[in-house]
Parts: structure tokens; C-alpha cells; sequence
């Protein structure tokens, strides 16, 4: 299965025409993806020691996210972007407040909802290859394996580990995905639904909060 089939629906144009007015925010939130992507990854092998292959898959992963992180820094620092704090998406939260609070539903839902984010997050890249400059063009498109490689691992341990048939709970998350990528936001960032404001670039600087 591959992320297009997965997902219930593509990026809307609108967020894609945000992206050239809206660069710096969008390359700082994705840092922070990535980083968060590495963290969930982490989070779960400190969960699950009883589980020797979910850990070693992980670890792996987590490697794999740094790095683009990595990349990530080095690319705000050729363009002179400063790394400032900029606020998280509504997205990955509200997936997250539809996971389950009791074992095994918890760790099943958590693996989902990362499948879900890394299909989208893939599914984004291969859209906005068509609107970026030629060098951020062939960095996303360099990303586009792993995102799918980390979409099919999370979703494939999902099916490992329950005890119960996930379908239903892939369309519930899938379900949400949709809304959030359909609904309006307020805000620009990398998972963020049709803009509601009025086209612009929005500004970065909060001078009570930086990241180091």
C-alpha cells in the first residue's frame, strides 16, 4: 500500500500556494517534525522493553529523523533563517487525543497515528516538490523513501501487535487526518488545514521565546 492509497485525500491547493510567501515557518515546523518524530520513536523504546524488534526498527527510525533534522539545520543556516521558537500545528495533537489509554489499545493507536503522520507528511513532500526552488526540490524529494519506508513500518507493527483487527481504527485516524488537512487553520505550518487568513507571509519573531 502506498501513502496516495492510504490517505483519504490529498493536500489542498490553497495550503500549497502558502508555501513560497511562507518558507522560514514551514522549514522551522518541519525541523521540529522531524525532531518530534525522533522523540516519539524514542518514547516508545523506553516503553516497550519487552518488544526486541519494536525497539530495534525504532532505533533505526529515530536515527533516520535526526538526520533530517540535521539537514533541516543546515539548510535554515545557509539561507540565514534563524531557528526561533515557532508554535506547533493543531495536527499531531488532536490525532493523539483519539488514542486509547489502556495497553494494548494505547500502543496500538500510538503506532497508527505515526503510520497516519508519516503518510502525510510523505504525501506533502511529493507535493510541494512542484512549487519549491530546484535545491529544496531535490532535498524533499530525497526524503520521500524514507517517509514512505517510516509510514509502512509503523503501520505494519500496528498490525503485528494487536490483538484485535485495526481497521477500524486506521479509518478512525484517517478520518481525522482528513478533517484537520481539509478544515481551516489559523495558522501555517507543515501539517496545517486551508489557511483562514488572508495570503502572506506570516511573522515568525516571538521575542519571549527562542530555541537553542
Amino acid at each position: 500500500m502506498n501513502v496516495n492509497s492510504f490517505l483519504r485525500c490529498e493536500t489542498p491547493d490553497s495550503w500549497l500556494a502558502r508555501v513560497g510567501n511562507n518558507l522560514p515557518t514551514l522549514l522551522i515546523d518541519h525541523a521540529n517534525c522531524e525532531k518530534k518524530a525522533a522523540s516519539t520513536a524514542l518514547n516508545l523504546i523506553y516503553r516497550y522493553v519487552d518488544k526486541p524488534k519494536l525497539m530495534l526498527q525504532l532505533s533505526k527510525l529515530a536515527r533516520e529523523e535526526l538526520r533530517h533534522f540535521e539537514q533541516l539545520l543546515g539548510i535554515l543556516k545557509k539561507r540565514e533563517i534563524e531557528y526561533i521558537y515557532v508554535s506547533s500545528s493543531r495536527y499531531a495533537g488532536r490525532l493523539r487525543e483519539g488514542v486509547r489509554t489502556f495497553e494494548p489499545a494505547r500502543l496500538i493507536d500510538v503506532l497508527i497515528v505515526s503510520a497516519v503522520v508519516e503518510a502525510r507528511s510523505c504525501e506533502r513532500f511529493s507535493r510541494m516538490v512542484d512549487v519549491l526552488d530546484n535545491e529544496l526540490a531535490t532535498f524533499y524529494t530525497s526524503l520521500l523513501k524514507s517517509e514512505e519506508r517510516h509510514f509502512s513500518v509503523y503501520l505494519k507493527m500496528a498490525q503485528q501487535y494487536a490483538d484485535e483487527q485495526i481497521d477500524d481504527r486506521v479509518q478512525y485516524f484517517l478520518a481525522l487526518d482528513q478533517r484537520l488537512v481539509e478544515s481551516p487553520d489559523e495558522q501555517f505550518r507543515f501539517h496545517s488545514g486551508i489557511p483562514a487568513r488572508p495570503d502572506g507571509a506570516q511573522q515568525l519573531k516571538d521575542p519571549t521565546k527562542h530555541v537553542g
